[in-house]
C-alpha cells in the first residue's frame, strides 16, 4: 500500500492475494495482480446513476491505457444491499451495450454478501464471489479469450471452485481478515 492509497484498495488488494489467487478461484488473476496491471477505483456513491457514471469512466480508463489489463470500481459505501448491487450490474450491462462497449468489456459482480441463485446464504461456495466490498470487475473480452484458450478446462473451474469452498468451510471464510 502506498500512503496515499485508500484503504479500500489495500483490502481489496489482500482479498485479490489471499482468496482469489491464494485459493486459486481465478487461474487468470495471478499474471495482473504481479504486473500492477489493474485499474482500482473507488466510488463513496450510492447514487445509482454517479455508480454507472464512474464504471464506464473505468472502461474508458481501460479502453486508452493497453498497460490496464483489467479493472476494479470497489463501492466503499454504496449497494449494500445485495438487490441493490444486482440492478447496479444489471444497468452496468446495459450501459456497456449502449455505450458500444458489448464484446469489448464484460463485468464479473463481487459482492459481500453474493448469493448464488438457488443457494442459501451460509452455503461456503458463495464465497468465491464474496468481496471485502461491493464491486464491479471490469474484463477486456480480448484478454480474457486468450486467457480462456491457455487454460486446459476453463469449465471446470466453477464446480471445482465450489467444491474447494464447500470443503473448506463457512468457518474459514467467515475467519478471514482483508
Amino acid at each position: 500500500m502506498t500512503e496515499n492509497e485508500p484503504i479500500e484498495i489495500e483490502r481489496t488488494r489482500n482479498w485479490i492475494k489471499d482468496v482469489v489467487i491464494g485459493l486459486n478461484f481465478c487461474p487468470f488473476a495471478a499474471k495482473p495482480f504481479k504486473e500492477n496491471r489493474i485499474d482500482y477505483r473507488v466510488s463513496e456513491t450510492s447514487d445509482l446513476s454517479t455508480a454507472l457514471e464512474a464504471f464506464i469512466l473505468s472502461c474508458h480508463v481501460l479502453e486508452n491505457d493497453p498497460e490496464v489489463e483489467t479493472g476494479l470500481l470497489i463501492f466503499s459505501n454504496g449497494f449494500s444491499s445485495f438487490d441493490d448491487y444486482l440492478n447496479l450490474v444489471e444497468m452496468a450491462e446495459k450501459l456497456l451495450i449502449a455505450e458500444g462497449f458489448e464484446g469489448i468489456f464484460q463485468v464479473a459482480s463481487f459482492h459481500p454478501d453474493y448469493i448464488f441463485s438457488g443457494s442459501n446464504e451460509n452455503d461456503p461456495a458463495n464465497y468465491t464471489n464474496r468481496s471485502p466490498y461491493p464491486m464491479l470487475h471490469i474484463l477486456k473480452e480480448d484478454l480474457l479469450e486468450i486467457a480462456i484458450d491457455k487454460h486446459p478446462d476453463v469449465d471446470a473451474i466453477p464446480d471445482q471452485n465450489i467444491e474447494k469452498a464447500q470443503k473448506l468451510g463457512l468457518a474459514f471464510f467467515k475467519n478471514l481478515k482483508f
